[in-house]
């Protein structure tokens, strides 16, 4: 007789959790007043602003912003510095 074929078990799976929401993070208590972090000018109040690496940014509608001068100067100074591909060619063809 042949082999029996494996077969799979149906029926209910086991619970799991969900993660929870850390929006009570976006909250600080200061004394008598609560503060809340920067909220989406777009999404509206509710939806708030990931805080990282010099920009605010909205995992929603991908609204970013920049803070502080110095990231600003940094920027620019990278795109001073770099020529485009079709400028770099033309500067190897003259030195040659």
């Amino acid at each position: 007789m042949g082999k029996k074929k494996k077969t799979l078990k149906k029926g209910k799976k086991p619970h799991k959790n969900k993660p929870t929401s850390k929006k009570y993070t976006k909250y600080k208590i200061e004394g008598d007043k609560i503060t809340r972090a920067k909220c989406c000018p777009r999404c509206g109040p509710g939806i708030f602003l990931l805080d990282s690496n010099g920009r605010l940014y909205c995992g929603k509608c991908h609204y970013a912003e920049f803070k502080g001068k110095a990231s600003k100067d940094v920027l620019q100074e990278g795109a001073s510095t770099s020529l485009r591909p079709s400028e770099e060619i033309k500067e190897g063809k003259e030195k040659k």
